[in-house]
């Protein structure tokens, strides 16, 4: 029982490693993937409750820039799995939502510290092997955004519980945030270790359960995601780690009456998809389920023109191309002035072709392998579109090559269509897509950007006039959940840029913020009356 109101450390952001040449923490990490690229191949288990449980079916661990080098399997689980994990689960939640709530917060910023010290270089070397990500991209990513959000998530977590209504004269008001009346559902994608572990981690602070499904391409990290959690002190079957055929999965989970929530990164359709099929199934649940989904992208950069050409030049070439313009809130699709076009664009060249793309092990390489032989092949296919079209030239890239791994050159489109099909669907890969207006049409190109796409996730302006920024942001309102003046349309920060979109891009419940950790609650309002009535007449009635 809480003897207080305990005060958390208020949170800093983590501080982002520079990994320059020839320094000591370059050396360790890079000592530390070393080690593990040659080590004994491991085999991933199941995290149910508090067992590992090792299945007969498994699937093997390849680097997607090194593919024939095997790094060990993963078990994969069946339905009696999936159905062991929600019992686990809902074994555990009793004691864990009546554990006081700073002691829940204490496990998680455990967690951070052991992150940000021992685990860093593991977690940072496991999404270099198995998500390809570069030293600089995993560090922001699976060690300081993690860091981040366990740590904010704690002061969000303090700043709602603290918040009380008013009580009048003899009337003491309190207001409860229990949590949710089941198990939630977490399925989360392979791009981001640290949403990974948020998607777990958020829920399970506001004292829910947590069954969880990762995506097969970020298995090693997740791995590493459990251990943390375990040294933590996480007890047993708060959060439970499945790996099954997402079907099977989904049929024993949506069918089941203490389903509560869905905490979801992923494809859109796979979400409108699950949607569906709760709402097809609602009779079933003791609840209304929570569902909170953040899904694709198509984003923008609108240059102005009166922006600055070389800051537009490397909003583009670090928007589009960092992880290989594997994020959801990667520049996909670029309006450029006339007058501007040529100097953006040579500078952009000039970038490409100062990039050197290879295995993550080489931290000299700025581009690395796409995730999957599946993700090669699509996105091959829209580079190969634009090849063959009258509509779009390539400017630079265009090649493909997945003989020992899935690289694929960062590639440039000019399209004289504005509703190009690059202009319009999510490629989810290194391809960039330019369309070039006329000067004086800069209001019609924003009706253009917002009636484009069907996505609404993150977009840019560049422009030094602040009049046409106005006019962008009003006209764009709806266009994108983070918008960027003068940036990046990537790289939100936790605590600075809360993160998340509407339309067909999601529910827009911004992660790492305190909105998202209110969705995990289900508030109960008490009020005492100190000095009961005792005859029911008003005053009204004489």
């Amino acid at each position: 029982m809480s003897k207080g109101f305990y005060q958390m450390p208020y949170p800093e952001n983590e501080l982002v490693r520079n990994y320059e040449p020839n320094s000591k923490e370059l050396e360790n990490l890079i000592n530390k993937y070393e080690s593990m690229y040659h080590q004994k191949p491991i085999h991933i288990p199941l995290y149910i409750g508090s067992k590992e449980v090792k299945t007969d079916n498994h699937l093997p661990i390849n680097p997607p820039h090194d593919h024939q080098h095997n790094l060990g399997k993963f078990s994969v689980g069946d339905a009696s799995h999936v159905e062991e994990a929600i019992q686990c689960a809902m074994k555990a939640k009793s004691a864990w939502s009546s554990l006081p709530w700073e002691s829940r917060a204490t496990i998680f910023l455990k967690a951070a510290d052991l992150l940000a010290g021992p685990y860093r270089d593991e977690m940072n070397a496991a999404t270099m092997l198995c998500q390809s990500k570069n030293v600089f991209q995993a560090e922001i990513d699976a060690s300081c955004e993690l860091i981040d959000f366990l740590r904010f998530n704690v002061a969000y977590m303090q700043q709602i519980y603290a918040e009380q209504p008013e009580s009048a004269d003899g009337i003491l008001n309190r207001l409860e945030y229990r949590p949710l009346e089941g198990f939630v559902f977490a399925i989360t994608p392979f791009n981001f270790t640290a949403i990974a572990a948020n998607l777990c981690a958020a829920p399970a602070m506001m004292g829910n359960v947590i069954v969880w499904k990762p995506a097969e391409t970020q298995m090693y990290s997740a791995h590493v995601i459990m251990k943390l959690f375990k040294e933590a002190g996480l007890p047993d079957g708060v959060i439970n780690m499945v790996v099954a055929d997402g079907p099977t999965a989904g049929e024993v989970v949506f069918n089941h009456k203490d389903f509560a929530g869905l905490h979801f990164t992923g494809s859109t359709a796979v979400f409108k998809n699950i949607w569906k099929i709760i709402g097809n199934n609602i009779e079933k649940y003791r609840s209304y389920p929570r569902i909170v989904g953040e899904t694709g992208g198509k984003d923008f950069i609108v240059a102005h023109p009166s922006a600055e050409p070389l800051a537009v030049a490397t909003g583009i070439s670090r928007g589009a191309f960092e992880f290989q313009g594997q994020k959801c809130s990667a520049a996909s699709r670029v309006y450029l002035p006339n007058s501007l076009s040529e100097s953006v664009l040579d500078k952009v060249v000039e970038d490409v072709n100062s990039f050197k793309m290879g295995t993550t092990g080489d931290p000299k390489n700025f581009i690395n392998a796409v995730i999957s032989e599946i993700s090669f092949d699509k996105i091959s296919e829209y580079v190969e579109y634009a090849k063959n079209s009258k509509d779009a030239k390539i400017l630079i890239g265009g090649n493909c090559d997945k003989s020992k791994g899935y690289f694929i050159e960062p590639t440039v489109i000019i399209t004289t269509d504005p509703n190009f099909k690059t202009m319009r669907e999510e490629i989810f890969g290194p391809v960039v897509t330019v369309y070039i207006y006329q000067d004086n049409d800069f209001n019609n190109v924003l009706e253009l950007v917002d009636n484009t796409s069907d996505y609404a996730l993150t977009g840019a302006v560049y422009s030094q006039d602040r009049y046409a920024l106005d006019i962008a942001m009003k006209k764009l309102e709806n266009s994108a959940g983070n918008f960027y003046i003068n940036d990046k349309p990537t790289g939100a920060v936790v605590g600075q840029q809360p993160f998340g979109g509407a339309r067909g891009s999601g529910t827009n419940d911004k992660a790492g913020s305190y909105l998202n950790l209110l969705r995990w609650v289900s508030p109960r309002t008490i009020k005492e009356a100190l000095v009961p009535a005792k005859d029911y007449r008003y005053p009204f009635l004489g």
